[in-house]
This record gives structure tokens, sequence and C-alpha cells, in this order.
């Protein structure tokens, strides 16, 4: 059955981008949507992934570009890597706004040594479908982070249906990838997609970035990174989990970022401060495929609190992350930590100038400001530079709980 398609939030920025510049790259997880936003916007699209497509650009792809009208989407361009470099030379030919529109599954490293246009090929980043898209609010959403800088729990409305906490796990097992998350596919099933997924990515995808992986070890390696997402793990732990050396595990991160399922968060530091960790942060980008990965079920999620906080964490930055990547790259992520433990905050966005806003993220329904203890201690700490901060919840309502600092439910992402 056709799904119709969902406005995302990358639509209105990808246009202005494509009335601006010559050629734009979409980058992201494979599988999130990013050909099917793409060809909104398209008058032809090659599939480079398909061989008959591909034929006229692995013989001559200067001269294969001149054969289809523009906007040309291209989609998949590292199957047929030599296409960049004929982009390139086209548009130091012909530079006007709305060319060419390139997706792919892999970051830039491979681009960079190909590329010769530096500042002519814009980068967007895709990711999974957000709440605010799948319930069709994508059109004209004001970002969260630009409701949270004003500071007032009267700007943050909730969406009619409110979830309960075993809801929003039920929302964090379905992900964001539209071929799951549009369907109503049973646990069972959705597993068996995300196997698919997976096997795909590390068998096929990562193998031709690195021909010497194993897939098998790649696998320990994601599911232990799946089974620690949003959590601060020590490398060795992971080496341990998914018996691997050091120098393999490095590699297998390094591969799982260049195709975006995996990312790493920095430790927020001020000055250097001794009193707190650089450690990183890792998430796997979507929750419902780290658990798949480590098989976990909403159950055994809702039944284990170390887990089911870092889910609420996991789903709550899934719902985040496309937001930020609209916002460019001037905004910095980060997490804080203290050496012990003692402060932690899940989420700090550091903005130019060195303002700040930042997050808890709380499984229970009931927060007070004791929950805040660590938000207000980074205010106490930043001064003026800290605009504002919430604790994410479970509950209903949202009210304020100190000086900068409010209470929302999770589902004001998503809320108008």
């Amino acid at each position: 059955m056709l799904v119709a398609y969902v406005p995302r939030l990358a639509d209105q920025r990808l246009k202005d981008l494509l009335d601006t510049f010559p050629a734009i790259m979409i980058n992201g997880p494979r599988a999130v949507g990013k050909t099917t936003t793409a060809r909104q916007l398209a008058v032809d699209a090659v599939k480079l992934s398909d061989p008959n497509q591909a034929a006229a650009f692995v013989a001559d792809a200067a001269s294969a570009l001149k054969l289809f009208r523009e906007p040309l989407l291209l989609d998949e361009w590292q199957e047929v890597p030599d296409v960049l470099r004929a982009v390139a030379d086209a548009v130091n030919e012909d530079w006007h706004p709305g060319r060419f529109i390139l997706t792919g599954s892999v970051r830039a490293g491979l681009e960079k040594k190909l590329w010769g246009g530096t500042g002519r090929l814009i980068r967007l980043n895709m990711y999974g479908l957000a709440q605010v898209e799948i319930s069709g609010a994508a059109t004209g959403h004001q970002p969260f982070f630009d409701r949270l800088a004003k500071d007032d729990p009267a700007v943050f409305q909730t969406p009619g249906q409110r979830p309960t906490l075993p809801e929003y796990i039920d929302l964090a097992m379905r992900g964001g990838f539209p071929e799951v998350a549009l369907r109503q596919l049973s646990p069972a099933a959705r597993d068996t997609w995300f196997d698919s997924y997976l096997g795909q990515l590390l068998d096929r995808d990562l193998q031709q970035l690195s021909p010497r992986h194993n897939p098998l070890k790649m696998r320990e390696f994601f599911d232990a990174l799946a089974a620690n997402s949003a959590g601060i793990p020590l490398e060795t732990t992971l080496y341990s989990q998914a018996n691997v050396t050091a120098v393999t595990a490095r590699r297998y991160d390094r591969l799982l970022q260049d195709v975006f399922v995996t990312e790493q968060v920095p430790g927020w530091m001020r000055r250097r401060s001794a009193r707190l960790v650089a450690a990183k942060k890792r998430y796997v980008v979507d929750p419902a495929l780290a658990a798949s990965a480590y098989g976990g079920t909403a159950q055994t999620i809702l039944g284990d609190a170390d887990l089911l906080g870092r889910t609420i964490d996991a789903f709550a930055v899934a719902q985040l992350r496309p937001e930020l990547a609209l916002a460019g790259t001037r905004n910095k992520v980060y997490h804080l930590r203290t050496k012990g433990g003692r402060q932690e905050v899940d989420f700090v966005l550091e903005l130019p100038g060195g303002k700040i806003l930042a997050l808890e993220f709380k499984s229970a329904a009931a927060i007070n400001k004791s929950d805040a203890k660590h938000l207000l201690w980074l205010r106490d700490l930043v001064g003026t530079n800290f605009v504002a901060g919430a604790v994410f919840h479970t509950g209903p309502s949202a009210f304020r709980l100190d000086a900068k600092v409010l209470a929302l439910p999770i589902s004001v992402i998503w809320g108008q």
C-alpha cells in the first residue's frame, strides 16, 4: 500500500537552499526518507544504486549529467563516487541555483577526496521521522528551542492526546524509519524489518566503506553500543562486551558514525574545569533500532529503571535531532557530567556567544524542584549565559520549577 508523502521539517529549508545554491547534498541514515523528500523538488532523478540507471554515469559522469533536466536528483551518490567530480565541474562551468540534489548515506570522508567545489556544495542532514512529522504538524512548526528560550510555560502546548509512560515507550519502539513508523506493524514484524536493515547496513554498506571489516564482530559491537545508548560507557566496557580490540572498536566506531546510525555527544567543558569530564555520551540515533539490536521489549524497558531512563532520553533526543539539523552548525550539543557524577545534565545546547539552553530527561510523571537540582547548579555556574532549562517528564502539565527552569511534558516537543 502506498503511503502519501508526509511533510518533513526539512522541506522548506531544502527549498530555500535550492533557490539559493546550485548543489545541495542531503545526508543521513539509510531509509529515513531523504530520497522521497528530494523528489518533491527534483524534475529528473537517477537512482545510482540501480546498475542500469548508473551505467551512463559509470562510463562518463560529466556527459550523463547533460542528459537530464534540472533540478536533477542523484540518489545514493556514493554508489558512483565519480559523480561528485562531475557535479563540481558542472557547477564551476555554470553557477546558478537549483541544479543538483544529491542524497547519500555516508559522511564527508569520501566526499572530501572527490569534491572540488568547497563552499558550493551545501549540506543538509536528515534523520528519521519525528513525532511532529508523523502527526502531520511539521508545516509551520515552531522549533522547540525557540520556544524554550522564551522561558515561559504558557508557550508550550501539548498535543490533544497526551501520552502516558507506556505510550511514550511504544512510540520509542516504533522509531522514526518511515517504513515502520507509518505502518501498524506488530513487534515481531518490526524486529524483522530492523534485523534486515542491520543486515544490509553491516554486510553491504559498511563492506563498501571498509572491505576488511568482519560483519559478525561489527554486529556484536553495534549490539554493545545499542545496549548502552544514551549512556556514557567506558570504552573498555564496549570492547569487552563486543570481544574486540581497542583498535578495532575505534575503527568500528568511526564506520557507524560515517553511516549516521550512531553519534557521540562530547562532554561540555568550561574553562578547562577539572571538575568536568570530557567522556562522550553515545547514541544509536533511532531508539527502536537500538532496542531491536539488544533485544529490548516494552516490558523489559519498563521493568528496568536504568534502561527506562536511557530510552526516554534517546526518544526525546530523536525528536530534537531533526530540528537541530536545520539550525545549522553554529549551535553545539553537549552533555555535562562532573567527576564522580555528582552533577549530570543530559543535554546542553551552546548557542553563539556562549548562551546555554539545557535539558534533563525524566521518566517520572510527577516532577518537583529537587528533580531540577543539576539544572539549577548549571544555571548558577554560568550565570547570565544561562538562557533557560527544562526537566522533561511524562506527566501532562507544563509549569515553572524555579527561575529560568521549567517542567515540560516530552510531548510539547511536537505540540504547537
